[in-house]
């Protein structure tokens, strides 16, 4: 058993680790350290709590920690990165729950302390933490029924909001938008209903007005991420981080643990950045995306129906001979690409332009895919060179110049509504300047599906561009074959 100085300055180089691990991240060439960082850090964490003064029952532990192990191994090692977004949500409620979890207990090692101690029992040989609460003054108490409180509701909201995300992300549920008569209005109630609650709770104590939280809790977190557009997963996705990061902390608050509310802290500053990031990449604010409806529509955004026009059908010999021929060429990449896992065949098609004297870049939005730098991983997955990826802002004056755009996958990103219809439900986006290269060739599966914000695309229509059709993986693959 380590002592507690000991423990305290595992936990301080634990955070020192953390916090080189995300900055670590800005950089690709650096990330791979960077979650080195996080792994060494996380040991330290883990090894130095577990065995710290006042632990006991080890071999449950130890039991615990194989299990979840064994069963976060296997998980891994079977999602593809095309499914990280999902598994992220995923590992957020988790998160939420244990803030739950450990909020009631709390409050059941505190009423059983009062409850010793109104019957005049001793308070030798209890746990260890149910001793610290032994040792609290009144106002010290009322600070952790605070915590309590704060990590209950937010945790409840990350578990059923996470849970929520990760059916959508997955498909599992519907992308659009669905709420209960009331909408919002609804979660408001709720709400309300909490901070009521929450003052009786501070007043009174008990078990009945948390668990009542917790429900209301509960069903804010599946009303509210429900009610949000599938268009807005990146947003929600980041935004759930953030809440899982504050639930943290206010465990860390409740056990009296530094290392929980400094690494808390972290998650949920990081998140919440990401998230005002994201928001301003896709040109909305931040309560906009909570109060839903992006994504809500299937067809343009005038509501008309969506007429037939004439548009070009390419082959993968088109588009061969054609890049073969061209100077320099942006590649744009999109959940297409991901669902299809066509970053290798994608590659190995950049790979044999280069050969041909053929500039080749890689365009990345910032809400492309469903998580911030989902395109950045897979890119790096398939060995494509650093210095050959860059962001919007840094590559979207090149298209004027550009021979050729090569669209794989993408769709809202690069959509001109963005830019020209007022009407349209991403009108403010900023996104790629393609309808200015000379040539342009989109690839989908077909000519009847619109992009997760559900706007039909001018790209698709317009002389310079050739669509073709088909799985993105196949068709790079036979472009390979053609070049």
């Amino acid at each position: 058993m380590f002592a507690q100085p000991l423990v305290t300055s595992a936990a301080v180089a634990a955070s020192v680790l953390f916090i080189l691990s995300l900055g670590g991240l800005s950089n690709q060439e650096s990330a791979k350290r960077a979650v080195w960082y996080g792994i060494a850090g996380m040991a330290l964490a883990v090894i130095f709590t577990a065995l710290g003064p006042g632990v006991s029952n080890y071999g449950l532990m130890l039991a615990m920690v194989l299990v979840g192990a064994a069963i976060g191994t296997v998980v891994a090692r079977r999602v593809e990165m095309t499914q990280m977004p999902q598994l992220v949500a995923a590992l957020h409620s988790f998160v939420g729950l244990a803030a739950v979890f450990v909020g009631l207990n709390a409050e059941m090692e505190r009423l059983r302390v009062d409850g010793l101690r109104a019957a005049g029992e001793s308070l030798d040989g209890l746990a260890a933490f149910a001793a610290r609460l032994a040792t609290k003054t009144p106002t010290e108490i009322a600070f952790l029924q605070v915590e309590v409180v704060l990590g209950v509701f937010i945790g409840a909201i990350t578990f059923t909001g996470s849970v929520v995300a990760f059916g959508k992300l997955a498909g599992k549920l519907d992308g659009k938008p669905a709420q209960l008569p009331g909408g919002h209005l609804l979660n408001a109630a709720a709400a309300l209903a909490c901070v009521v609650l929450a003052v009786y709770y501070l007043a009174f104590g008990g078990m009945l007005p948390l668990i009542a939280i917790t429900v209301l809790a509960l069903f804010i977190g599946y009303h509210l991420i429900m009610g949000i557009g599938g268009a807005d997963m990146p947003v929600v996705v980041s935004m759930l981080n953030s809440y899982s990061g504050w639930a943290a902390a206010a465990i860390g608050f409740t056990l009296s643990n530094d290392l929980l509310i400094v690494t808390g802290a972290l998650v949920g500053s990081s998140g919440a950045i990401l998230s005002y990031i994201m928001c301003k990449a896709m040109n909305r604010s931040f309560i906009s995306v909570i109060a839903g409806g992006f994504g809500a529509d299937s067809g343009p955004s005038d509501g008309a129906e969506k007429i037939d026009r004439p548009w070009k059908r390419g082959s993968a010999e088109d588009a061969a001979y054609m890049m073969k021929q061209a100077e320099n060429i942006i590649i744009i990449p999109g959940y297409g690409m991901a669902v299809a896992q066509a970053q290798h065949a994608l590659r190995e098609m950049g790979d044999m332009l280069k050969e041909e004297g053929v500039g080749v870049k890689y365009a990345i939005h910032p809400v492309a895919g469903r998580m911030p730098g989902h395109m950045n991983v897979l890119l790096a997955e398939a060995n494509v060179p650093y210095d050959e990826v860059f962001e919007l802002e840094d590559i979207n004056s090149e298209f004027a110049q550009a021979d050729v755009a090569f669209i794989i996958g993408a769709n809202d990103v690069v959509n001109p509504a963005a830019k020209t219809d007022k009407g349209s439900p991403i009108y403010g986006m900023p996104v790629f300047d393609v309808d200015k290269a000379k040539t342009i060739f989109f690839i989908k599966r077909s000519m009847g599906g619109v992009g997760y914000a559900g706007v039909d695309n001018e790209v698709f229509y317009m002389d310079q561009t050739m669509m073709l059709l088909s799985d993105a993986k196949k068709m790079c693959e036979d472009i390979v074959k053609a070049l």
